[in-house]
């Protein structure tokens, strides 16, 4: 008998199997609206959205109102809303709170829900009893049968709804057993849950007074997973096929599953990530994959294309310095690997468009495989929040064309970087960042900053 459990392959993972026409990429956060609010409209089943954040804004109206209209015409079409419990009850980073006074989102929520006939519940889900060791991130909505899938949350950036845009990966998947899979997954571990909810009621729960509720829930979330039809026959693994996968906590199948794809990886390895910041596990298999001769391409946002980034002419904020953080991280990556970037084995883009930011996670190998996610492959989407993603496997071709459009759209505004030099130091930066990462960088501060932040 062997003495060890072999690996896993992606064979061995429950796939549904798909025809590429079910398949809709969009190039544009404009876009990606238009087809959201068109969904809603036409509804006729459920609506199932989940996302860190319905936000209190003008888009985030647009989509409340499309709902509840749509609720109105169809009182039968069964309508969730799933956003992170402690996210919903704060204020935007940086913006003051008074005290006693209920701040964030979810005192929006209940207003909006006085002055509807009809109910439409907007659920808060902790995965953590605090913020910042853990939140919702788990993408996905379901619209019938349809899956949008993009690691956009809602508010007028993401949404296009504004002047900026923050730019990120739309995806629609019209397949009844993928959208079956997912809405099951979110009722059996939402909906009913102890420490999950309503924020559209008033008289909420303090987190304090759901503590044991939350962890309970973070040990089970630990453990689950999709559940799949498994189909026995061999011949669907020479078709195009799409496999959900969530995971949360160290070592989880969704973590495991990112460090396998770039370990099969045989010719080219693309990644997109906003946040520059590997966790070790990846770090280690894009080294690995280098040194067989692998061609790697990663794309990152510049330092002003983050979320976080304020000019300096503007008025400082602590957390403006994380962009910085990472430009450091990908300047100490790229003067590692100044042979790999010199041989033309690793190439490193920038995306900048304008005052426009970059939200783009995902995975593309060879011309396999094709993993679009909202985990930032960073240490905290590692360990701390729950996340997913859905890996499409592609032996025909049948997608080539359509995810090489997805990528040539998205290298439109981006610059290579061909040496390390190019990349700004610690002694360019504005003087009160410098200030902050220095003494961060004393403290040790900087290395816990790039495992939670």
């Amino acid at each position: 008998m062997p003495l060890f459990k072999p690996k896993p392959t992606f064979n061995d993972f429950a796939a549904i199997p798909l025809g590429s026409q079910a398949i809709q990429i969009l190039h544009s956060a404009a876009a990606f609206r238009v087809a959201l609010l068109d969904q809603i409209a036409n509804a006729r089943k459920r609506i199932y959205l989940c996302s860190l954040y319905l936000q209190n804004d003008a888009a985030g109206q647009l989509i409340l109102d499309a709902l509840y209209t749509a609720k109105r015409n169809n009182p039968n079409v069964d309508i969730q809303i799933f956003v992170d419990w402690h996210r919903a009850q704060r204020g935007l980073i940086g913006e003051k709170t008074i005290p006693g006074k209920q701040m964030g989102n979810a005192a929006w929520y209940q207003t909006q829900s006085t002055l509807h006939q009809y109910s439409i519940p907007i659920f808060g889900v902790p995965v953590q009893t605090r913020e910042l060791f853990g939140v919702l991130h788990l993408k996905g909505s379901v619209i019938d049968d349809t899956v949008l899938y993009t690691g956009a949350s809602v508010n007028d950036v993401y949404l296009h709804y504004a002047e900026k845009y923050r730019y990120d990966r739309y995806w629609l998947i019209q397949q009844a057993d993928l959208a079956d899979c997912m809405v099951d997954w979110m009722r059996h571990h939402f909906i009913g849950s102890p420490s999950v909810h309503r924020l559209d009621q008033a008289s909420l729960p303090t987190t304090k007074t759901i503590r044991k509720e939350i962890r309970a829930s973070r040990d089970q979330l630990k453990k689950t997973q999709y559940v799949v039809q498994r189909n026995q026959d061999r011949a669907d693994l020479t078709s195009l096929r799409v496999t959900p996968i969530v995971g949360m906590g160290k070592g989880n199948r969704l973590n495991r599953s990112i460090c396998q794809l770039l370990a099969s990886a045989k010719y080219q390895i693309v990644i997109c990530t906003p946040y520059f910041n590997f966790p070790r596990e990846m770090t280690r298999e894009v080294n690995r994959a280098l040194a067989r001769g692998v061609k790697v391409r990663i794309i990152v946002g510049d330092k002003t294309a983050n979320d976080f980034y304020i000019p300096p002419d503007q008025v400082f904020k602590p957390i403006a310095c994380l962009p910085y953080l990472y430009e450091m991280n990908l300047r100490r990556f790229a003067k590692n690997h100044q042979y790999d970037i010199t041989s033309g084995g690793l190439e490193i883009c920038l995306w900048k468009d304008a005052e426009h930011t970059y939200h783009l996670k995902g995975v593309w190998i060879d011309q396999l495989y094709t993993l679009v996610t909202g985990n930032n492959l960073n240490p905290r989407a590692f360990r701390l929040d729950l996340e997913n993603a859905l890996l499409f496997t592609d032996p025909r071709g049948e997608l080539i064309e359509r995810r090489d459009a997805e990528l040539a759209e998205i290298m439109v505004h981006t610059q290579t970087i061909a040496s390390y030099k190019k990349i700004e130091r610690l002694q360019d930066y504005p003087p009160q960042v410098k200030r902050v990462l220095q003494r961060l960088s004393r403290t040790r501060l900087d290395m816990l900053a790039y495992r939670v932040l």
